[in-house]
């Protein structure tokens, strides 16, 4: 690319997972726009890993720094959940299809967020899901439903099960640990089906 700024816009648009692994300013500046553009609600949620070498710590010492904004009220304490720490090749993998596992993409439909999902989730999980992230509606209440009316006329994924909230956009690393307890869920219920 000639610019950067295109290379990153690239990064960004058309990843579906991220791997970030130690680097110089590039890598902050590509792990800090990425992380930004998540937090904001500008990117949809994607599995972010730092992956580490085992031994080296700079994903760790990076953490340090992460904490020191968090302690300062720089950032949420949710915003830590927007990515996960590792220095196993494999839970690299595992995090990435993990999240993938259930969880499908998601999308805005009049003012209301839409998250596709492979498998619907039942009855106990939505009442546990409105219990538990109560916090991030804006009103009402987090449901079960088909395709909408606009995602049948764009002919968007209609064939997936959808959960749909009146999310507030302001709490994105608590909509992480939603989309964490659908896949958790859709897992359970495939292991011991």
């Amino acid at each position: 690319f000639k610019y950067f700024f295109t290379r990153k816009l690239m990064f960004v648009k058309e990843s579906d997972a991220f791997v970030l692994f130690p680097g110089g300013f590039g890598t902050q500046d590509e792990a800090f726009e990425l992380l930004t553009l998540i937090q904001t609600g500008k990117s949809d949620l994607h599995p972010i890993v730092l992956l580490d070498a085992p031994g080296t710590g700079y994903w760790e010492r990076w953490l340090d720094f992460v904490s020191t904004l968090e302690s300062q009220r720089m950032i949420s304490p949710e915003d830590t959940h927007l990515f996960r720490h590792t220095t196993s090749i494999d839970e690299a993998i595992d995090e990435i299809r993990t999240f993938y596992g259930n969880y499908h993409s998601q999308r805005y439909v009049r003012g209301k967020l839409v998250l596709r999902v492979k498998h619907e989730p039942d009855d106990a999980l939505i009442e546990n899901l409105n219990t538990e992230f109560a916090d991030i509606l804006v009103d009402g209440r987090i449901e079960k439903s088909g395709p909408t009316k606009r995602e049948i006329e764009d002919d968007d994924e209609v064939e997936l099960p959808r959960v749909i909230l009146h999310f507030n956009r302001k709490h994105l690393g608590r909509l992480r640990l939603l989309v964490d307890r659908l896949n958790q869920a859709a897992v359970s219920a495939d292991s011991s089906g």
